[in-house]
């Protein structure tokens, strides 16, 4: 008896636990690209964490330009919008559906339906996966289009059109509606105006897919600062908008309860010192655990390191090449241990590995050559 106890429990412990011999989960990473210098449309990498390596699985052909994408919240899903058409009657883009294979992650097309608007430049789902938000940067307008059970895109449930300008005569003549964020309890709205100056504020209705004017509909940055993109603290509260036309970001409170914006830091420098040449900020992120904020800058072409501090202030600890020209979207692993830059006119996407402890970024792997990469987003597979 002593005997096959010893042999069980030697076994036992030599042989790895399911636990142990689980595969590491599959990740994809997708890119939007802009229709130039040989793009095929999205393409789809497997992400190699230990070896810090992307690997191309599919090229999908798409219609033109289909430069920002994103993920439904059930991972089955994938949306872009395109300068394309969806048909040759419709007046301005289109937003596309794609299936998502859950054991490859490679991607399959549902439908294409028109945008409603000129320029279409970002896209995003609300929480229940039943509504996509499409932001127009020429028509300065949004729209809120239904989605189906099977992924396809339907009809629109609602639209909002703005009006106004700002002091950039170049840039500021009308309103350029640059990206729409939702906040994780899907109640509220944020629309970022960069053609007035405007962040403005709803409510969302996720019954029928409407949008109401919320408490304190809207909020001014500095004249002539052109907010761009937005992201809120993993907190919720605390918001932080990247401003295109002065490389500076502004920092908000946020009041979870109306969803009112409340200025806590007016157009923060982006740029490293004595920086003097032309330069436009893009994208903006925090880390995981809300510690850091960075922003990307085109002209500099580097990625500007904020810490956080409790109150939601920001301070400039540095600043990261991003071994490329115009680093236009980023985005920071849900893990926080890397960030993936979108070098759109040098065509490459480069990886860093983030300081946990200074937010730091260091370059590991090697570039991977994409043309014109524009938006880039990770997808775990289940």
């Amino acid at each position: 008896m002593k005997n096959v106890l010893l042999i069980f429990f030697t076994l036992l412990f030599w042989y790895p636990t399911a636990a142990q011999t689980k595969k590491p989960s599959k990740e994809i990473l997708y890119v939007g690209t802009y229709s130039v210098r040989g793009s095929k449309g999205i393409y789809a990498y497997t992400f190699n964490r230990l070896k810090n390596s992307l690997t191309l699985i599919q090229e999908v052909p798409s219609l033109e330009s289909p430069s920002f994408v994103t993920v439904h919240p059930s991972k089955k899903f994938l949306y872009s919008v395109n300068r394309g058409k969806a048909d040759i009657a419709d007046q301005g883009g289109s937003v596309s559906a794609y299936g998502i294979d859950p054991s490859t992650g490679r991607l399959s097309g549902l439908n294409h339906k028109s945008s409603y608007g000129e320029g279409p430049c970002y896209v995003e789902v609300d929480k229940t996966g039943k509504y996509v938000f499409v932001s127009h940067y020429g028509e300065g307008n949004i729209t809120v289009l239904s989605l189906f059970k099977d992924g396809q895109i339907g009809s629109v449930s609602d639209s909002k059109k703005f009006t106004g300008n700002s002091i950039n005569a170049e840039r500021q003549q009308s309103p350029h509606i640059h990206s729409t964020t939702v906040t994780p309890d899907n109640k509220f709205v944020y629309v970022i105006d960069l053609g007035t100056d405007k962040i403005y504020i709803y409510e969302f209705n996720a019954a029928d897919g409407t949008l109401r004017a919320a408490t304190v509909p809207e909020v001014n940055v500095v004249p002539g600062a052109g907010p761009r993109h937005f992201t809120l603290h993993p907190s919720g509260n605390f918001a932080y908008v990247a401003e295109e036309l002065t490389s500076t970001v502004g920092v908000f409170s946020v009041d979870k309860a109306t969803g009112a914006l409340t200025i806590l830091q007016d157009s923060v420098i982006s740029l490293p010192e004595n920086y003097t040449e032309k330069n436009t900020s893009a994208d903006i992120h925090t880390d995981p655990t809300g510690k850091f904020l960075y922003v990307s800058n085109r002209g500099a072409n580097v990625i500007s390191i904020f810490s956080i501090g409790e109150d939601g202030k920001i301070t400039l600890v540095g600043h990261q090449n991003t071994g490329g020209k115009v680093p236009r979207n980023f985005l920071v692993d849900p893990k926080g241990e890397y960030l993936f830059v979108a070098n759109q006119d040098s065509d490459t996407i480069n990886i860093f590995r983030i300081n946990q402890k200074t937010g730091k970024l260091t370059p590991v792997g090697k570039p991977v050559s994409v043309p014109s990469p524009v938006c880039l987003k990770l997808l775990t597979l289940n």
